[in-house]
């Protein structure tokens, strides 16, 4: 088993319901036998403030901060305009109230305003701020922005009792306020498109700027193609080069300058062989990404505009230049920045009611799936540490210090931006290669996005190891019965360029079939895999390609075609595949139900009182309608996993009663998951409302179907499928090598030879499917243990419930800890 498995633990069981709870209890980290409840935090006031460069995600946070704080029963206050508002006070500190964080999540930018402030470096408009949260009894800040309003934040802190006696000794607060005052508590979020800040995975916003990114290339690229033109694009990154990196990976860039990697000498040369010895394979267009602070080894900047002469002026090629500039921040918020921001800014909240008298302030960053506390200076030292790199000329310790995610992103990027594979390990066909032995990739499920990037990486990877890779078409129906009607051959060797373009695409390229192995009879497939002479299998699907791989292991002691390195890449939109957190295709289907939710609520503007009920798709696995209710802001989310009744559902349309007539919310959101329960069907529950709510609010009901498997895969998804399909390639031809006899022939029956890689909290993990059988519930199709329930509370309470439960999910670790993950 990889060093890195989870599997083997004892699952703790499922969560309680939290409507079978009826102590609202919250047990903190650190906090051992000690409980807060509902309005434990009574008396304590929490300013939140957003500082430095807008980013989309940050109204989430703001909203997560002030309803979480609503919760524990704090005033929570907004200070307007960033520290500037916080040094002039008065009406830029301003209490928040449910109404005025409503409808905000969806928005971009900050709804509170941001601004530079000169005032705040001086210790005179420290006095003045410290002045003004005193007169407020704010003695809990929340600080979403960059490294700098960080640091600003903890210097504040720190300076925090003597500004207090100052303001003493001038008589400018009483002796009651400096004692009921006298510690000051920070927590930060980052709040920044370039993900330039070390201790956290991703900062709030940059996945919505890798979408702006994205969505602009795929846009260039139709018209580059009809012209034969080459584009040049500049993105954003002064500093930090993971946007054009993450871009470049996500949109098969041709060439890609960043801060952190700068060319060698010559690397004119290099490019403009590159582009014409791609122009002469037949490819139409070019596209090149430049970060805004790109640089050459001597340190000297690399601009878009040199970029494009040196391609005219050596190549003749028609080439333009667009520079993407603030179309980075602007725009909604993804899915994903939406959940972080709601997330973080919840956790936020508690670490401060967690906070005691000279606590270290932390930033709360994301760790794989886990939300951790990280001592706010360790991350800034870290940051400043790759600019020193950079300075110093040492860009591979810069690389290094930004931790492996990093460093693998670059990694696989400069081996799949190759022309073709290395000479001497495979020709340009995909057939010849020094190996000798064949590695099968084939989809097994219900399309999903994600799928053909991970099958481009994988056949790219394999090659340049000299791996042979056979695409098998129309999953066992391919394998099996050969050619199709159209007389198109369905198991063919791959080469280099037959995957060209297939990041961006939909759907299953290779197409895919919703059924298992054993329906196709497994002495059939093995006889096949035996003619093929396949030594490895990559299976990329969703339920039915971990049940297909699970029976392929269980059939090796009869059948030897199945004693060979097989690996499953976790693919479906419903994310009910044991084994892991994540499964390609999900985030691009939550995007899709957050966008149209948006259209449905926009729908009604000038419409008052209007609720809508949303059918989710996901089979009985609740994860789209719980994940897009988090980022829709959904007043509920009914689930089969969360058994609900009658009685819950008459609460609800109360509860939302009450909201709209007390707290003054004209629209409100319901999603159900397809099959959360048979009786209580969309249609009845549509019913139950429309007849309930009259006199208050009236019903809408959309059914989103097929909507949510289509469209094209998210930055998040390409990233994910390429990066997971060079972690299984490396496993594949690991295993190979270790089991490899004499003859030649590949014999390995070992448990860890058949596995599913997945992600798990902080951990990317193969873990043996014959061990995930026991983590199964094969009825409904769904793994025992589900991590996104313990979100569910969140969700409850972000809508104003108040009988639910929360128990905290980030954990204090190191800066080192999170940079040395292995996480996609």
């Amino acid at each position: 088993m990889d060093s890195t498995s989870t599997s083997g633990s004892k699952h703790p069981p499922p969560p309680q319901s939290y409507r079978s709870r009826q102590d609202s209890v919250m047990a903190l980290p650190g906090r051992e036998g000690q409980e807060l409840t509902h309005g434990s935090g009574a008396g304590k006031a929490i300013g939140v403030f957003t500082s430095g460069g807008d980013s989309q995600g940050m109204n989430s946070a703001v909203r997560a901060v002030v309803r979480m704080g609503f919760y524990l029963g704090c005033k929570v206050y907004y200070i307007r305009e960033g520290y500037q508002g916080m040094v002039d006070g008065g009406d830029h500190i301003q209490e928040a109230t449910w109404a005025s964080s409503s409808g905000i999540m969806q928005m971009g930018g900050t709804v509170i305003g941001s601004a530079r402030c000169a005032d705040f470096r001086s210790r005179d408009g420290r006095l003045k701020a410290a002045e003004n949260l005193v007169k407020c009894n704010i003695t809990n800040l929340v600080v979403i922005g960059g490294d700098g309003s960080l640091t600003g934040a903890n210097l504040f802190r720190i300076e925090w009792s003597s500004l207090l006696d100052e303001l003493l000794e001038a008589e400018r607060i009483t002796p009651d306020l400096h004692q009921q005052c006298s510690h000051l508590n920070i927590v930060g979020m980052v709040g920044s498109i370039d993900n330039d800040f070390c201790g956290t995975d991703m900062t709030i916003g940059t996945d919505s700027a890798l979408h702006r990114i994205i969505e602009a290339v795929d846009a260039i690229a139709t018209t580059a193609s009809s012209h034969q033109r080459a584009f040049v694009l500049e993105v954003m990154g002064r500093h930090c080069g993971y946007l054009g990196l993450v871009a470049a990976l996500a949109t098969e860039a041709d060439w890609v300058f960043i801060p952190e990697w700068p060319p060698e000498a010559g690397w004119e040369d290099t490019l403009c062989n590159k582009l014409s010895a791609e122009r002469a394979l037949g490819q139409r267009l070019n596209i090149i990404l430049v970060a805004e602070g790109a640089i050459d080894r001597e340190g000297k900047s690399i601009t878009a505009e040199m970029v494009k002469n040196l391609i005219i002026e050596r190549l003749k090629y028609d080439t333009r230049i667009t520079v993407l500039g603030h179309v980075q921040r602007g725009g909604k918020p993804t899915a994903f920045d939406r959940i972080l921001g709601a997330r973080m800014g919840a956790e936020a909240v508690l670490a401060l009611m967690d906070a005691a008298p000279g606590t270290p302030a932390c930033v709360v960053s994301l760790d794989g799936n886990q939300t951790v506390r990280v001592p706010l200076m360790e991350c800034v030292q870290r940051t400043k540490a790759v600019q020193n790199a950079m300075d110093a000329k040492n860009f591979e310790e810069a690389v290094r210090l930004r931790g492996k995610s990093f460093q693998n992103n670059l990694a696989t990027y400069r081996k799949l931006s190759k022309l073709r594979p290395p000479k001497g390990l495979c020709d340009s066909s995909g057939k010849h290669c020094v190996t000798g032995k064949k590695l099968a990739v084939m989809n097994i499920g219900a399309p999903a996005c994600g799928a053909n990037a991970a099958v481009r990486s994988f056949v790219r990877l394999a090659l340049t190891k000299g791996y042979e890779v056979l695409g098998i078409h129309d999953s066992f129906d391919g394998l099996l019965y050969g050619d199709d009607d159209d007389h198109r051959i369905r198991v063919k060797s791959l080469a280099w360029t037959d995957v060209q373009s297939w990041t961006g695409r939909g759907g299953s390229l290779l197409g895919t079939k919703k059924i298992v192995a054993s329906k196709y009879g497994m002495d059939k497939i093995a006889a096949k895999l035996k003619e093929y002479d396949i030594s490895g299998l990559l299976i990329v699907g969703g339920f039915e390609a971990y049940h297909s791989a699970l029976q392929m292991a269980e059939a090796r002691e009869q059948f030897d075609a199945y004693c060979i390195p097989i690996v499953v890449i976790p693919c479906t939109i419903s994310n009910n595949v044991p084994g892991t957190d994540f499964s390609l295709g999900a985030d691009t289907a939550l995007n899709e139900i957050a966008d149209i939710c948006d259209r449905i609520k926009q729908s009604a503007t000038g419409t008052k009182r209007r609720l809508f009920i949303v059918e989710t798709m996901g089979g009985y696995c609740g994860y789209l309608a719980t994940m897009s209710g988090l980022a829709g802001g959904a007043d509920a989310a009914y689930i089969y996993e969360e058994k609900f009744n009658i009685t819950d559902l008459r609460n609800d349309v109360n509860h939302l009663k009450d909201k709209i007539i007390t707290a003054g919310v004209q629209r409100g959101l319901i999603l159900r998951n397809e099959n959360a329960n048979a009786n209580y069907s969309t249609d009845f529950v549509f019913n139950l409302f429309s007849e309930e709510g009259k006199g208050t609010f009236t019903c809408r009901k959309n059914v989103l179907g097929h909507m949510q498997q289509g469209g094209v895969p998210s930055p998040f998804d390409r990233n994910y499928g390429t990066k997971m399909a060079s972690k299984a390639v490396d496993y594949i031809i690991g295993k190979i090598e270790e089991n490899t006899k004499e003859d030649g022939t590949v014999y390995s029956n070992s448990p860890d030879s058949a596995v599913l890689l997945g992600m798990t909290k902080r951990h990317l993990s193969f873990t043996p499917v014959q061990e995930l059988r026991a983590e199964t519930n094969f009825e409904q199709r769904l793994p025992k243990n589900q991590w996104w329930l313990k979100l569910r509370p969140l969700l409850r309470i972000l809508a104003k419930h108040r009988e639910t439960a929360y128990v905290p999910e980030g954990v204090a670790c190191g800066v080192d800890e999170v940079e040395d993950e292995d996480n996609a």
